[in-house]
C-alpha cells in the first residue's frame, strides 16, 4: 500500500501535457459512469436515465474539446495518466456501490461528481501559463459549476410532475420490496418463533445462562436458514423483488435480531428480573411489528395488532405451559 501511494505523482509536479491528458481521462471516465447510471436506471426510471443519458453527452463534449486543445499544443499522442495516477486527487465511488442505494443517492453522487471537476478545472488553469488552455480550463470550471443548474434544467425536460410521482412511487414500491418486506417476515419469525424455545427453557430450568444460550442458538439459527430460505426462493428476475443477496441479508439479520431481543435479557444473573425484561422486550417488538405492517404494507392498524400479538400471545403460552409442566 505504502509503495504505490510512493509512486503516485504529486499534481504540482504534473507538465501542462500530463494535465491535458488527465482531464481528458477523467471526463472519459465521468461520461462512462453517467451511462452506467442512466443504464442502471431505465428499467424502472426511464426519464431519469435520460437525464444521465444528456449529462453523458455533456461530458462528451468536454473531452473533444480537450483533444483539440492537446492536439494544437502537443500533438496527437496523449499521455496515459488516469486519476489514481495522481497523488490526493479525487476519486469515484463504484458504480456498483451507489447504484444500489436507489436514485437519489445517485443524484447526489452526480452532484459531487460536478463539484469534484470544477475544483479541479480550477486549480488546473492556475497551473497553466498557455493563455488558450488557460481559457479552456477556466470555461470547463465554470460549465461543471453550471452543471448542477443543467440537471436541473435537464429534470424538468425530462421529468414531469407526473414522472417524478411515478419514479417516487416506484422508489418506494422497490424499497419496500427488497427491504422491509423480507425483513419483516424475518423480525415476525424472529420474534414470535423463538418465543416458545426460549421462555420454555426459561421456566423449565430458572437458570439464566442455559435460557441465554438456548436463545442465541435460536436465533442466530433461524437467522440462517430463513435468510438463505428468502435468498433462494426467488431470484427477483420475475417477481421484480430486487436482489436474493439484499433481500436473504435483510431477512436473516431482522430474524436474528427479533431473537435476540429476548434472548440477551438473559445475560442478568437473577432469572426474574431477566424475565420481566425480556417480556417487555417482547411486547415492544410484537408492536414494532404492527407499525411496520401499517405504515409500509398498509395494513390496517387493529388487524396487524390482532394477528402479531395475538399471535405472539399464544406462542408465548406454549411456551410457557411447555417449560411450566
Amino acid at each position: 500500500m505504502l509503495s504505490a501511494l510512493a509512486q503516485r505523482r504529486r499534481f504540482k509536479d504534473l507538465t501542462e501535457q500530463e494535465i491535458l491528458a488527465l482531464a481528458i481521462s477523467s471526463e472519459e471516465d465521468d461520461a462512462r459512469i453517467y451511462r452506467m447510471y442512466g443504464e442502471s436506471l431505465r428499467a424502472e426510471f426511464p426519464s431519469s436515465a435520460a437525464v444521465f443519458d444528456e449529462m453523458a453527452a455533456e461530458e462528451d463534449t468536454h473531452r473533444e474539446r480537450l483533444i483539440v486543445e492537446h492536439q494544437r499544443r502537443f500533438g496527437d499522442v496523449i499521455p496515459l495518466i488516469r486519476r489514481e495516477h495522481v497523488s490526493g486527487y479525487y476519486t469515484r465511488r463504484p458504480v456498483w456501490l451507489v447504484e444500489n442505494l436507489g436514485i437519489e443517492r445517485i443524484r447526489e453522487e452526480a452532484a459531487n461528481m460536478e463539484r469534484d471537476a470544477e475544483r479541479f478545472y480550477l486549480a488546473a488553469a492556475k497551473s497553466t501559463s498557455d493563455a488558450g488552455t488557460r481559457k479552456l480550463l477556466g470555461d470547463l470550471a465554470a460549465a461543471e459549476a453550471g452543471h448542477n443548474q443543467k440537471a436541473i434544467d435537464l429534470e424538468h425536460e425530462h421529468l414531469t410532475d407526473e414522472h417524478i410521482d411515478d419514479e417516487a412511487k416506484a422508489a418506494h414500491r422497490q424499497f419496500v420490496l427488497t427491504y422491509v418486506q423480507p425483513g419483516l417476515a424475518g423480525l415476525m419469525d424472529g420474534s414470535v418463533s423463538t418465543l416458545a424455545p426460549i421462555f420454555a427453557t426459561a421456566f423449565a430450568t430458572e437458570d439464566p445462562m442455559t435460557t441465554l444460550q438456548v436463545g442465541l442458538a435460536a436465533s442466530i439459527g433461524a437467522g440462517i436458514s430463513m435468510g438463505f430460505t428468502e435468498a433462494a426462493s426467488d431470484d427477483g428476475q420475475i417477481s421484480g423483488r430486487g436482489s436474493p443477496v439484499k433481500r436473504g441479508v435483510a431477512t436473516g439479520v431482522m430474524t436474528t435480531l427479533g431473537g435476540l431481543g429476548h434472548a440477551l435479557p438473559y445475560l442478568i444473573p437473577h432469572f426474574w428480573t431477566a424475565t420481566v425484561i425480556a417480556l417487555i422486550i417482547v411486547f415492544v417488538e410484537l408492536w414494532a411489528i404492527t407499525w411496520i405492517q401499517n405504515k409500509y404494507m398498509d395494513t390496517p392498524f387493529f388487524r396487524a395488532a390482532f394477528q402479531v400479538v395475538v399471535g405472539g400471545a399464544l406462542v408465548f403460552a406454549a411456551g410457557a405451559l411447555i417449560g411450566a409442566g
